[in-house]
């Protein structure tokens, strides 16, 4: 082993409005709070998920194969009807999918995420 995971870093517009919306989404804290970068996770000794500032960013066209994802989140729930009415009204919006496990949306910067079940 070279290291140990620290955070996954999700480039955004405005860190502070999206590390709320996964607060939300996935049931974490805030750990980290500056202007530029937010920390959020289960602890602050615990690997986590930081928002950092990027003015300039431009979300991926999801399904648009000539543009990359860039990253995306997998969040596993009991019922995706009902995580979908919650993910919805927390400010996501639904992409195109059409499997029977899995349901893909956007996070209010633009990066998809995907619910799933089985």
């Amino acid at each position: 082993m070279i290291g140990r995971w620290h955070a996954l870093v999700i480039d955004c517009p405005e860190p502070a409005e999206l590390a709320e919306f996964y607060q939300q989404l996935l049931g974490m804290v805030r750990v980290q709070d500056e202007s530029d970068w937010v920390v959020i996770g289960d602890a602050p000794d615990r690997p986590g998920i930081a928002f950092q500032r990027a003015p300039e960013q431009r979300a991926p066209r999801w399904p648009d194969p000539h543009s990359s994802q860039q990253m995306h989140v997998d969040v596993r729930v009991d019922d995706l009807d009902e995580g979908e009415r919650a993910v919805l009204a927390l400010g996501a919006r639904r992409l195109p999918s059409d499997s029977p496990n899995f349901r893909v949306f956007a996070d209010p910067s633009g990066h998809p995420f995907c619910l799933v079940a089985w």
